[in-house]
């Protein structure tokens, strides 16, 4: 569009909105492109009945469901979480899940559980330890770990005590306090995913022939959302650790998994034992096992940045675009609306 020199105020701001929504409709188009592009045929390399995958964070939630999709497909499966009693839950689920499929438990190593969190260097190691015994090499590691954390930043602090009530100001122990439960939610969020990468991608690099990692991530970590402070920041933290990643080690697919609320008790974990806000995610939330197929799916397609629901991504575009209307949309969803 040209311009008058010097040009009008009404000739300026059409200038300024064709081009605000030429810049909308790049990203669009990008995506449309990705969409319809042709997909890669990972199992060619890896076929899925010979599959090596191993799931941190797989004693529940879409992690449980992860592996219990991939043993229904016949890939050997190492299942990883800190609750003993609760793997072995998993493991007869998967073994059963395996069987019923029509690919008999032939051997201990098809499917086995470690107890193990992944936030310790220590546990890592005796996982990868166990996984190179057992298997020889790894070709898909599914990080589904992680906590919650419910609570504004000012209330963990102590400050907030109801909307629309005057913030106090934060004592040395509610400093402290809050700083505690941050380190808490890195450990959780960023510190573990880390751990886990530093363990694993040289086993991935050197031993699969098409090596790919899915870091099961939340909508959160791109679209900000009001009592998500900490968990928000925390899993971007470790969105773009992998991002990073992926950059550093070409070899290798990543596949960025982010979905919105999903069904299921995993607020049980919040680091800063705050309420649950939003309308009960078990009538509302997406249902695990969908989201699950869809962390599968694309891995298979060697997909990167996955948004559960699809939509989703457009909303992460608009956030850019008009972020006050998104804003809003996430006060009214956490109940956060003065």
């Amino acid at each position: 569009m040209a311009l008058d020199f010097p040009p009008s105020p009404r000739d300026f701001l059409a200038f300024r909105s064709s081009r605000t929504l030429a810049i909308a409709i790049i990203p669009l188009l990008l995506t449309l492109s990705y969409a319809l592009r042709k997909k890669p045929r990972r199992s060619f390399k890896v076929p899925k009945n010979e599959e090596r995958v191993l799931v941190l964070g797989a004693s529940s939630g879409i992690g449980r469901s992860v592996a219990r999709q991939y043993a229904a497909r016949g890939a050997r499966v190492c299942i990883v979480g800190r609750r003993e009693s609760m793997l072995r839950e998993v493991e007869a689920e998967c073994r059963a899940a395996r069987t019923a499929a029509g690919f008999p438990v032939s051997s201990p190593s098809d499917i086995f559980s470690v107890a193990a969190d992944f936030a310790s260097p220590d546990d890592m190691v005796r996982v990868r330890k166990a996984v190179e015994d057992a298997w020889g090499g790894l070709d898909t590691h599914v990080i589904a770990a992680g906590v919650s954390a419910l609570q504004p930043l000012m209330a963990v602090a102590g400050a907030e005590v109801g909307r629309g009530i005057p913030l106090k100001d934060p004592t040395t122990k509610d400093i402290q306090h809050t700083a505690n439960v941050a380190l808490a939610a890195i450990r959780g969020n960023y510190l573990g995913p880390l751990i886990a990468a530093v363990a694993f991608v040289p086993m991935l690099s050197n031993t699969s022939k098409s090596p790919s990692v899915v870091l099961v991530n939340s909508l959160a970590s791109v679209i900000p959302a009001p009592t998500r402070t900490l968990y928000a920041s925390t899993k971007a933290s470790s969105l773009v650790l992998y991002q990073a990643l992926s950059i550093e080690h070409p070899s290798i697919r990543f596949t960025f998994l982010m979905p919105s609320t999903v069904e299921g008790n995993f607020r049980a974990s919040a680091v800063d034992s705050g309420p649950v806000r939003e309308k009960d995610p078990n009538a509302h939330g997406l249902k695990r096992e969908d989201v699950a197929r869809r962390c599968i799916q694309a891995v298979d397609n060697e997909e990167k940045a996955v948004f559960v629901p699809e939509a989703m991504r457009y909303a992460h575009l608009l956030y850019w675009i008009v972020p006050s209307f998104i804003e809003k949309m996430a006060s009214k969803k956490y109940g956060f609306s003065t």
